[in-house]
Formats: C-alpha cells, sequence, structure tokens
C-alpha cells in the first residue's frame, strides 16, 4: 500500500507541476494580448486613456485569478490527498 501511495503522490506532483505551467503559460499571453490591446486603444485615442485603464487592470485581475485558481487546485492535489498520512509515515520512517 505504502508504494502504491507513493506513486499517487508523485503523479500529483507531476499534474499539479503541469497544471501550474500551463496556466502560467495561458496567463502570461492572455495578459500581453490585454495589455497591448489597451496601449494600442489608448495610443489611438488620448482622450479614453482613463475608461482603458480601469477596464484593463479590472480584465488582468480576472485573467490573474484563473492562474491563482490553478495554483489552488495544484496546493490541494499535494497537500489534501487521501494517502498523506501514510506518505508522511513513509518519510517519517526515513524511507
Amino acid at each position: 500500500m505504502e508504494a502504491k501511495a507513493l506513486e499517487f503522490f508523485i503523479a500529483c506532483v507531476t499534474a499539479a507541476g503541469f497544471g501550474i505551467a500551463i496556466a502560467a503559460f495561458g496567463c502570461g499571453i492572455a495578459q500581453g494580448i490585454g495589455l497591448r490591446s489597451a496601449v494600442e486603444g489608448i495610443a489611438r485615442n488620448p482622450e479614453s486613456s482613463g475608461k482603458v485603464t480601469v477596464t484593463m487592470l479590472i480584465g488582468l485581475a480576472l485573467i490573474e485569478s484563473l492562474c491563482i485558481y490553478a495554483l489552488v487546485i495544484a496546493l490541494i492535489l499535494i497537500f489534501a490527498h487521501p494517502q498523506a498520512a501514510s506518505i508522511a509515515g513513509l518519510f517519517a520512517h526515513g524511507g
């Protein structure tokens, strides 16, 4: 049972790492596109910079929240799984 618990833990850590990597990549691309569009909009119409900036900041915060959700899921995968007690016992006894 301990070997299966360790395999499950390794799979969870791997999934969490890939999940965060994909989320960070996607959020970075989306934030870059949003920022580029806002700067282009302000360059075309400088009088609208206040409204564009506020809307851009709200949009960037919503995009960033998606990455934070992925981080929460990754932390749940790593720290709150059913075999946590047996894995902790494995490491406490030295393997």
